[in-house]
């Protein structure tokens, strides 16, 4: 385990406050960092983060200067986890994730901030099917840019992150309550990655001068059509609903449905992001060995009556 005996001491973790970010700040305070998280809710920041005490977790908006100038300060080091699935508004991609990540690695630049880790996605690329895979490669590039040769960067771009918390596992283990779940995208493979393998390897490459200027896919150790992981999913749960694959345009039809709702399920931008595998060219990282953990040791802690040391278990392999 990485330690902050090195140059680094004090790190920034932007979007600190979501589902990676609760369980990256945990290990990040455990291996000995400091950490400042902004949040513009903190309120809504849930009690684990807040009890941590090498966490000063502060209201700001880092998407002002203003802002993340004063996120900055103090700190050695940045780690931008900040990301949307959806659009609220036109352009939203671009601006949170295509034009933010320059932004932040300039700020670096003018604070003496000489790391930086960022996270984008799996399948990010400037000829991408759907524009939030566009835009992620796109800050990508714009924090190279930034870069330069004076902040040293690592990106990296794992498949769906699953564990306590998440957006994709649980939320199909909720639909699974139901008799028959209709399903978009069936066979598209997924290589589903754990949270605490994704925030083990951030911490892993922060002081660790071979992981400068790399960019590294983080997937599980097996791929799953998505009808596999729903059928897991609800399994977990306790349900065992049928699941029909919609066609191609019923498909699109569903998804244009469910992004004009509240707290939209899927939008046609999803499903095009689903025209490509979501799944790393590579096997996992040697420079962050062991390996990832498999799905189904984890899954049994993620629904029903938990352990509330189950998380501590399964960070310690046990």
């Amino acid at each position: 385990m990485t330690s902050s005996t090195g140059n680094i001491r004090t790190l920034c973790v932007i979007g600190g406050g979501g589902f990676v970010g609760h369980h990256l700040c945990s290990r990040l305070a455990a291996a000995g960092y400091r950490l400042r998280v902004p949040t513009r809710h903190r309120e809504r920041i849930k009690q684990g983060l807040l009890e941590l005490p090498a966490a000063e977790v502060f209201d700001c908006d880092v998407m002002t200067e203003a802002g993340l100038a004063a996120a900055l300060q103090g700190c050695d080091a940045v780690i931008n986890l900040v990301g949307i699935l959806h659009e609220r508004r036109a352009g939203d991609f671009d601006r949170v994730h295509g034009d933010f990540p320059g932004k932040v690695v300039e700020a670096c630049r003018r604070h003496g901030i000489h790391r930086y880790l960022h996270m984008s996605a799996l399948g990010a690329a400037p000829d991408a099917p759907s524009r939030y895979l566009r835009s992620r490669a796109a800050g990508e590039a714009a924090a190279r840019k930034a870069a330069g040769d004076v902040v040293a960067m690592t990106v990296f771009r794992p498949s769906v992150i699953f564990g306590l918390g998440d957006s994709f596992l649980t939320l199909f283990a909720s639909l699974s309550a139901l008799p028959v779940v209709p399903l978009a995208g069936a066979d598209v493979e997924f290589q589903p990655v754990w949270v605490e393998d994704v925030a083990r390897a951030m911490v892993g490459s922060l002081e660790r001068p071979e992981t400068y200027g790399q960019v590294y896919e983080l997937g599980g150790p097996e791929v799953f059509r998505l009808s596999e992981l729903v059928k897991k999913s609800a399994h977990a749960a306790g349900h065992s609903p049928l699941i029909i694959g919609l066609p191609g345009p019923v498909a699109w039809l569903q998804a244009f449905v469910f992004e004009h709702l509240p707290g939209p399920i899927m939008t046609r931008d999803n499903l095009a992001s689903m025209q490509v595998p979501n799944v790393a060219r590579g096997g996992w990282p040697e420079v962050f060995a062991p390996g990832p953990r498999q799905l189904d040791a984890v899954l049994p802690t993620l629904f029903g009556n938990r352990d509330p040391m189950d998380r501590y278990r399964q960070r310690a392999a046990r």
